[in-house]
């Protein structure tokens, strides 16, 4: 029989349980989960858990450099900025996610340390999904640190990332500063800001030399101290001595390897059979890509207005070329292991064990253009006096640069057969290319990671919950009339899918595009039914109002049309069931919905034009499509901002009397500024002022998400 202490004993055991189970399972912080032993381990190994001025002491650092990157792109700098700071004063650098520390101890930084922010702003002013936490603490207005509210300790430095297309550009670098500045810490050199609408690359060239001395000059570094030293080291391992299983060959995770199932996002993507996919353009010389992956089972869920990210893999000749230059062809397939001689400062950017030819098909972009740095720093290595010369030229030489890689958009391996005087049109599989002798270690360290490719997902879950839609003009242009064609990597990686799924039948537009091996790691992504590829869902904030009743405007020419797809189809789920519960007129009062779209010519590439037909009976007319043709045979030029202008009243009344929602999606540089201006007209009128007023409501609009924008450069 049980006794009362017994019953009193299992209770505070199940309670114990159950206590642990909630915070393992809902409240851990990443930074444990990921990296914690008994709950001391942090990412640099110092066991100093989430205070960073601590794991600064334990690992004897006088640099900590903080990335907020949602794509890779600030992390390579700061990971540029770490490796410059130990080359020039042999100082090895913390490099961290700002997501696993917190900032309570910023007043605890010493004197003579540097705090390194380098920072990218994403979507509309807004911090990468990385640095929310640490800018919600930071733009607390009483915000308290571990002695107080005052950082006259500190010494910090700022590179921002953005896009001068947009509105905020370079918004959280300059936040960063402004609070920084006003809680008594001291900058250190300008802020850096590099615009990736123009060149990012020589924003932070320019910037970075004024920088270091400026550190120099305040911190009293000695110059000299470092050395030109190797970030990893390169082993190559016997076949005998590592079980192939165990070598990864284009798997992206741990689980992907194994086979094990898991929670599947950034950092382990799904491979998504491709279900159904077609050629959207009717005529022309582009093609547009419309592509369903299935989730069904996966445990996938998006919402509509969410962001699907497709990784996609290097052509085949890029691949070839790169291991035919460094002379590696017919060791492709030798397995090798790379360590980082400091794990603070450099981690290994991929899985290992892997093999030479994996490490250029599956995980580092090769198709980048050509870093001017980086051609620079492989000088050394050149075949030829000449090759030498060259490299050095176009390391120092900013316009010969631009002229010579810049502006025809070489790659690396493109600017390497180039200077040794290869052919540049030759074969890469059957080309004898000279030889460069550049250590393996500083190719992973000169080029970046491959990086999924985001697109905006042109679905509903309400109307397709087991699949995810991508629409995708494929990427090819000719930079300059004399220059080869440039190909997009992840769109014509789904154009390659688009092609097997048809039988291997390509059509005369598709002649001269990149072949990927599809089959993927060990012929994963090859099923019986298809082809797959890993795919995985980024949040958005792009969302529909709650309720139905209230008006929304969207524009969207091209493919910026395809979150409005989703949205569209979700009002249509609504409707049905609507109807379903409450009769045919259970739409009568819900508000209009108005699609302003944009394309060259009708019978071009007017995208999903029968679906809009449909859809427009389906809603009993609350849906209406205003199409702007650019190039129609016989008519004037049409824009979208034209067609805003000509329903200026209807607008202004939809978004200011009937306090409705507007949604700008597209190109960034031109249309959507443009609509904005249009908007700003708009509203001052509405508002029965003038331009003046139209701005301050366009900023109070956005300011209470009531217009939203997904746009690219």
């Amino acid at each position: 029989m049980v006794s009362t202490q017994d019953l009193a004993i299992l209770g505070i055991l199940c309670a114990l349980g159950a206590a642990y189970l909630f915070y393992s399972g809902s409240a851990k912080p990443k930074s444990v989960d990921a990296f914690a032993n008994g709950g001391t381990k942090t990412p640099d190994g110092t066991g100093a858990g989430r205070d960073f001025v601590k794991a600064m002491e334990k690992a004897k650092k006088k640099i900590v450099i903080f990335y907020g990157s949602q794509t890779g792109t600030a992390e390579d700098y700061g990971t540029r900025i770490a490796k410059e700071a130990k080359a020039r004063y042999g100082l090895s650098s913390l490099v961290c996610d700002p997501e696993d520390y917190d900032f309570e101890t910023l007043d605890q930084v010493p004197e003579d340390a540097l705090v390194v922010f380098c920072v990218a702003t994403y979507g509309e002013g807004e911090p990468t999904d990385n640095s929310v936490a640490m800018m919600d603490f930071l733009k607390e207005e009483d915000v308290q640190f571990s002695n107080g509210s005052s950082l006259e300790n500190l010494h910090y430095v700022v590179f921002a990332l953005g896009n001068s297309t947009y509105e905020h550009f370079c918004a959280i670098g300059r936040i960063i500063d402004e609070r920084l500045t006003k809680l008594g810490a001291k900058r250190v050199g300008l802020v850096g800001e590099g615009d990736d609408d123009k060149s990012m690359e020589e924003d932070y060239l320019a910037w970075k030399d004024g920088m270091w001395d400026d550190v120099q000059k305040t911190l009293g570094w000695e110059e000299g101290a470092g050395g030109d030293v190797a970030d990893f080291e390169v082993t190559e391992v016997a076949s005998e001595s590592v079980e192939e299983a165990k070598v990864f060959l284009g798997e992206l995770s741990q689980r992907a390897l194994t086979g094990t199932r898991g929670v599947f996002d950034a950092k382990n993507p799904y491979p998504a059979p491709l279900i159904a996919t077609k050629e959207l353009f009717q005529d022309g010389d582009r093609n547009c890509i419309h592509a369903e992956f299935g989730i069904k089972d996966s445990g996938i869920r998006y919402q509509t207005g969410d962001h699907v990210g497709v990784w996609p893999l290097n052509p085949d000749a890029e691949v070839e070329r790169f291991l035919r230059i460094l002379g590696l062809a017919d060791k492709r397939d030798q397995v090798i292991d790379v360590k980082s001689l400091d794990p603070a400062l450099a981690k290994v950017p991929f899985p290992v064990p892997t093999t030479y030819d994996t490490v250029f098909r599956h995980y580092v972009d090769v198709c980048a253009v050509a870093s001017r740095q980086t051609v620079g720093s492989y000088a050394k290595y050149a075949p030829s006096p000449a090759a030498q010369a060259m490299l050095e030229k176009l390391g120092s030489d900013k316009e010969y640069y631009h002229s010579i890689v810049g502006e025809k958009c070489l790659k690396l391996a493109e600017v390497l057969v180039l200077a040794a005087g290869d052919d540049l049109l030759a074969d890469p599989t059957t080309a004898s290319y000279q030889t460069w002798a550049i250590p393996f270690d500083r190719v992973i360290s000169g080029i970046s990671r491959l990086q999924p490719r985001y697109y905006s997902i042109s679905s509903s879950p309400k109307l397709h919950p087991d699949a995810i839609h991508v629409t995708a003009v494929v990427l090819k242009y000719q930079p300059t009339p004399d220059s080869r064609h440039v190909y997009g990597v992840g769109t014509n990686y789904l154009l390659n899918l688009k092609a097997l799924a048809a039988g291997g039948v390509k059509s005369t537009r598709e002649e001269g595009a990149p072949v990927y091996k599809l089959e993927g790691p060990r012929g994963k992504y090859k099923k019986e039914t298809g082809y797959s590829a890993p795919i995985h869902v980024r949040r958005s904030n792009f969302r529909l109002p709650t309720s139905p009743k209230i008006p929304i405007i969207m524009v969207g020419p091209g493919t910026g049309v395809a979150p409005f797809r989703a949205f569209v189809q979700e009002r249509v789920a609504l409707s049905r069931k609507a109807r379903e519960k409450d009769g045919p007129d259970a739409i009568k009062e819900w508000g209009t919905i108005d699609l302003f779209y944009g394309c060259r010519r009708a019978g071009w590439d007017y995208l999903y034009e029968q679906e809009w037909t449909d859809y427009a009976k389906e809603l009993d007319g609350k849906f209406r499509m205003h199409v702007a043709l650019s190039r129609e045979p016989g008519q004037p030029k049409v824009y979208v901002q034209q067609l805003i202008k000509e329903q200026a009243d209807f607008i202004g009344d939809a978004l200011v009397a009937k306090k409705g929602y507007a949604y700008i999606c597209g190109d960034a540089k031109h249309m959507a500024r443009e609509v904005e201006h249009q908007f700003e007209e708009i509203l001052g009128k509405a508002k029965g002022g003038g331009k003046d007023e139209g701005v301050k409501e366009l900023k109070l609009l956005k300011d209470r998400n009531r217009l939203l924008l997904d746009v690219w450069s």
